[in-house]
């Protein structure tokens, strides 16, 4: 699947969420960030208050591109686990559910936003 049958918005939004649970489930990753800019954040919230938007869509960005889809998330590591570590395992868990979809990527970017005590909750 090159992208181009994942037109919809509730199947895009489906692949979200499992990319999301396969990303909270890498060890090393506390916590999964909605991705974007301040502005883009702003307009969120605004559209959300205007009920365009409903706050319940997905936190992982999954965008058709050409020749498949590209993937944003951004996550919170665990303060004992190693980042670069975590990016990895993340990526081939993220890599590994794609092939079993059959769907290719276009691209993947992952961004740690925070590092997170264990101590917290």
């Amino acid at each position: 699947m090159d992208g181009r049958e994942l037109m919809t918005a509730e199947s895009r939004a489906g692949l979200a969420a499992e990319i999301e649970a396969t990303v909270r489930a890498t060890p090393g990753v506390r916590s999964v960030y909605r991705s974007g800019s301040l502005i883009s954040g702003l307009l969120r919230v605004g559209a959300e208050a205007l009920g365009v938007r409903s706050d319940d869509e997905p936190i992982v960005s999954v965008v058709l591109a050409e020749g498949g889809v590209a993937v944003e998330a951004s996550i919170g590591v665990a303060e004992g686990a190693r980042s670069g570590d975590t990016l990895h395992a993340v990526h081939a868990a993220v890599d590994a559910l794609l092939d079993e979809k059959g769907v290719r990527r276009r691209s993947l970017t992952l961004t740690v936003v925070h590092v997170q005590s264990t101590d917290a909750a």
